[in-house]
C-alpha cells in the first residue's frame, strides 16, 4: 500500500430540510478533509470533481420525502447530483487513474463513490466540451415522436433538446418560457416554430389555442399547475403527455390542484412519468446518434456556467427564479 494522502476538501452542505423557496443560507460551504487512498480490497473510486449539474429535481431532495424515485439529501452532509469528474484512484477494474467520468457525485472538490451505486459512466469522446456530460451527453433526453409538440420551460436544459429533437422528426414545435430573451432564443437559436412568454399571457388556454388551433399531439411537461390544466383542455384525441417535471410546484407548501383531469378520460390521453434512470441502458445508442449531430452543428446546446464551488448554492437557487438561460452548470475545476 502507498503512503496515505490526506488533503483539504471544500463541500457544499445542506444545513436543514427546506420549506418554501430554497435560499443560499439553507446551504453552507465547509472545509473538510479526505483520504485519497483506496482501501485494500475496496471497489470505490476517488474522484476530482470538474463540473456539477444544477437540476430542478434537486429541490425535491431538499425536503424529507418518502416513496420518491430518489432519496432526500441528508442535512449536515454534502449535496449530491450529476457531475463530471477525473479518476484519481480506483479499486474498480472498469475505471483507471486518469479516466474522465460522469455520474452521481458530491458537491465537493473530491468524492469517494461506488460506480454501480452512482451510475458512473466513462467518457470516451473528448472532442466536445466536458461540461456537456452534465446535460446533453450526460442524461439522455427523450426524443418526441409526433406531429404537433408543446414544450414548457423550453429554454432550460431538457426543453431546448426536446424541441430540437422533435424538429428533426418533422414536428411543429412550440415552447413556453419566462422572458422575452428566452422566447427569442427558442425561435432564433433552437429554431422552434413558435414560442411565447407565459408571464405575459393572462389566459393560457387562449394562448395555446392561438398556437395549436387543431390541438396538441404531444406535451412535454416540465411545469405542472396552471399550465398543465390549460394543456389538458387543448390536447387532441389520443394525445400523449410526457411528465418530466413540475417546477411550478416544487417550492409550494400546498401544491396546486389540477382541475381538468377528466380530459384524460374523454380524450383518451396517455400521460406517463419520465425518469432518466429507466433509460440508462440506451446511453450508448444515444451517443451514437447525438455526438455526430453536435460536431456537425445540427444540434444547438446552451449552457449557463458559473465558476467556483462557492457559487454553487447561488446557481442552484437561481433555477427557481429563472435566472439561468440554458443548462445550469458549476465549474469546480478545469482539471
Amino acid at each position: 500500500m502507498g503512503e496515505e494522502v490526506i488533503i483539504s476538501n471544500k463541500q457544499v452542505i445542506l444545513k436543514h430540510y427546506v420549506s418554501g423557496y430554497p435560499k443560499e443560507s439553507d446551504m453552507e460551504l465547509k472545509n473538510s478533509t479526505i483520504k485519497l487512498n483506496v482501501p485494500e480490497g475496496s471497489n470505490v473510486v476517488i474522484l476530482k470533481n470538474l463540473y456539477l449539474s444544477c437540476d430542478p429535481y434537486m429541490r425535491g431532495r431538499m425536503k424529507k420525502t418518502e416513496g420518491s424515485y430518489i432519496d432526500s439529501f441528508t442535512p449536515g452532509s454534502p449535496i449530491t447530483g450529476f457531475g463530471v469528474a477525473k479518476v484519481l484512484e480506483s479499486g474498480d477494474s472498469n475505471f483507471q487513474k486518469g479516466d474522465l467520468v460522469w455520474g452521481m457525485t458530491g458537491w465537493e472538490e473530491y468524492s469517494i463513490v461506488t460506480p454501480t451505486q452512482n451510475n458512473l459512466f466513462k467518457i470516451n469522446d473528448k472532442d466536445v466540451p466536458l461540461s456537456y456530460y452534465t446535460g446533453i451527453l450526460g442524461m439522455p433526453r427523450m426524443t418526441a415522436y409526433g406531429e404537433t409538440v408543446f414544450v414548457s420551460a423550453a429554454s432550460r436544459a431538457v426543453g431546448q433538446l426536446v424541441g430540437q429533437f422533435a424538429k428533426m422528426l418533422g414536428c411543429y414545435v412550440v415552447g413556453s418560457a419566462g422572458s422575452k430573451e428566452k422566447v427569442d432564443l427558442l425561435k432564433s437559436k433552437f429554431e422552434f416554430d413558435e414560442a411565447f412568454n407565459y408571464k405575459e399571457e393572462h389566459d393560457l388556454d387562449a394562448a395555446l389555442k392561438r398556437y395549436f388551433p387543431d390541438g396538441i399531439d404531444i406535451y412535454f411537461e416540465n411545469v405542472g399547475g396552471k399550465m398543465l390544466d390549460a394543456v389538458l383542455l387543448n390536447m387532441k384525441l389520443h394525445g400523449r403527455i410526457v411528465a418530466c417535471g413540475m417546477i411550478s410546484q416544487y417550492n409550494l407548501e400546498q401544491t396546486e390542484g389540477v382541475h381538468n383531469l377528466f380530459y384524460l378520460i374523454s380524450k383518451r390521453i396517455r400521460m406517463e412519468g419520465f425518469i432518466i434512470f429507466d433509460y440508462f441502458h440506451l446511453y450508448s445508442k444515444y451517443l451514437e446518434m447525438i455526438i455526430p449531430k453536435i460536431k456537425a452543428g445540427n444540434v444547438v446546446y446552451v449552457e449557463d456556467v458559473v465558476e467556483g464551488l462557492e457559487n454553487a448554492p447561488t446557481a442552484l437557487v437561481g433555477l427557481f427564479s429563472g435566472h439561468n438561460i440554458g443548462k445550469q452548470v458549476v465549474m469546480v475545476s478545469s482539471e
